[in-house]
């Protein structure tokens, strides 16, 4: 099979070679349960700790403060329903921003429906951050918890998520941010954030999927989201998950090692490609800041012309790109986050995400830049909507 050329890493990353080695070992000789008292399981349960304390390093974290979980899903999950727990003698009051991933709006849609929450909705400006100005005008006597992105899946933007605590805080109002797209691609520390909560997932820093951590500052009680044994000292049920665990902590390692290197070169390439779909193709539009985002993401969109049908032309030329989160994949709803941002449905229809990765090459992104020139081009000539 001819290679391809990869440029959705915000959907999900390969597997570092060294993540898969410790995985394989670990799946053959680690496979006793982490929590029988035998001396066979010893070795289990080190494992289990060294990995927490790689991924608390890479946040800047104490051990005692990451529960590990199935990823981002679970633990965005887990904070939502828990943020509210925690605060329900106070109210059922959320709020957060509508540029979030669908694990958090389905979530938070869910309470509604069932009653056990009201929730804010914010949209954000049209590079997609949200108001500080907002959020606060947004704070009733009932809000319990404040939830926002620390950096956008579609369009990379990076919110002042400092300030959002800060502001949280003051208020006397929990603060949790779904940090899966910022950590391991950008510094994360969580002692300069001051999150009360935040989630991250392994598959998008070159570890393996089923596996990912929700912060939990020290001092913060919550309730577990998953009910059963004793796991993770009585915080998540369920027999962890050792080979899925030890990858994450060798993802962290390899992260904290190389960040500002896969930094440099991520944004060396996202500058390479955005300087030439713009040089190549009339009306292109990047959405998003152009700084304040993720290294590796590029969304741009060719005015008039619908993403899908860029898609489609790229997947024939065996390269990967997206129009936006991969949870919503194959759905025929325009991006909300677009929409949140300010623009019309047509061209919410018209997005496209390229996520690099610090591997890509500057030919790759030749490819792709006339690849798609030559797709933006021949639709334009064909269709009669075309108007600009």
């Amino acid at each position: 099979m001819d290679k391809y050329i990869y440029m959705d890493h915000a959907a999900t990353t390969p597997l570092d070679p060294e993540v898969l080695r410790g995985m394989s070992e670990a799946a053959e000789n680690l496979w006793q349960n982490p929590s029988s008292i035998y001396q066979a399981s010893e070795a289990c349960r080190a494992a289990l700790e060294n990995a927490r304390e790689k991924v608390a390093t890479l946040i800047n974290a104490g051990t005692n403060e990451i529960v590990f979980t199935s990823g981002g899903t679970e633990a965005d999950n887990w904070a939502i329903a828990a943020g509210l727990e925690y605060g329900k003698n106070k109210g059922k009051h959320i709020i957060t921003s509508a540029t979030e991933h669908p694990a958090i709006l389905r979530t938070c849609e869910y309470l509604e429906r069932s009653g056990r929450a009201e929730v804010s909705y914010l949209d954000t400006d049209e590079e997609g951050r949200v108001s500080l100005e907002q959020i606060e005008k947004a704070i009733r006597k009932d809000t319990v918890l404040i939830s926002v992105m620390l950096a956008n899946n579609e369009t990379g933007t990076i919110q002042p998520v400092k300030e959002i605590a800060r502001i949280a805080h003051d208020n006397g109002i929990l603060f949790h941010s779904d940090a899966v797209q910022a950590v391991g691609h950008i510094p994360v520390d969580v002692a300069k954030l001051q999150p009360d909560l935040l989630s991250a997932s392994g598959h998008k820093f070159y570890g393996p999927k089923g596996s990912g951590f929700l912060y939990i500052r020290k001092g913060l009680k919550l309730p577990p989201f998953i009910h059963g044994g004793g796991q993770e000292k009585n915080r998540r049920a369920g027999t962890e998950n050792i080979a899925g665990i030890v990858g994450v902590g060798i993802a962290a390692e390899q992260a904290a090692e190389s960040l500002q290197l896969r930094m440099k070169k991520e944004r060396e390439l996202s500058e390479y490609l955005i300087s030439g779909l713009k040089k190549e193709i009339p009306f292109c539009r990047l959405n998003g800041p152009e700084k304040d985002r993720l290294p590796g993401h590029v969304n741009v969109s060719f005015k008039t012309v619908p993403a899908e049908y860029i898609l489609v032309t790229l997947d024939m030329h065996r390269i990967c790109a997206s129009a936006g989160s991969a949870c919503a994949a194959g759905l025929p709803d325009p991006s909300h986050v677009l929409r949140a941002m300010g623009r019309t449905m047509e061209e919410a229809y018209e997005g496209i995400r390229y996520s690099l990765s610090w591997m890509n090459t500057k030919e790759e992104i030749d490819q792709v830049i006339a690849c798609t020139a030559k797709a933006v081009a021949r639709y334009r000539v064909g269709s009669r909507t075309a108007r600009w």
